[in-house]
């Protein structure tokens, strides 16, 4: 019974990735709450530990919801990177750590 998984989330919310560390593949997952009257100008992108961006995950409008994205590091080297969700005013930043 996942019902909780299907139902519109209350608030804006970036979880941690997994599996983390990883290699090369990690599931990001965040929620776009109920109560965003419009579609939300959403971008998750991925930087290197000096802030340079290697990755665009996520970059349109997206309404409220779960949502799981895929990042896979095969041609970045192991280390720390951030990933940084915007989405409408809210944004957050979290960690995640690759190892080869």
């Amino acid at each position: 019974s996942d019902k909780e998984h299907s139902e519109t989330p209350v608030k804006f919310e970036l979880l941690g990735n997994y599996p983390n560390p990883f290699n090369p593949e990690t599931t990001i997952e965040y929620s776009i709450p109920s109560g965003v009257e419009t579609l939300q100008e959403t971008s998750l992108r991925i930087y290197d530990i000096l802030g340079r961006e290697v990755a665009v995950l996520v970059n349109q409008k997206q309404p409220a919801g779960n949502y799981k994205v895929k990042f896979n590091a095969a041609g970045l080297p192991s280390g720390v990177y951030l990933y940084k969700i915007q989405a409408g005013k809210f944004s957050a930043v979290k960690k995640l750590l690759l190892v080869k």
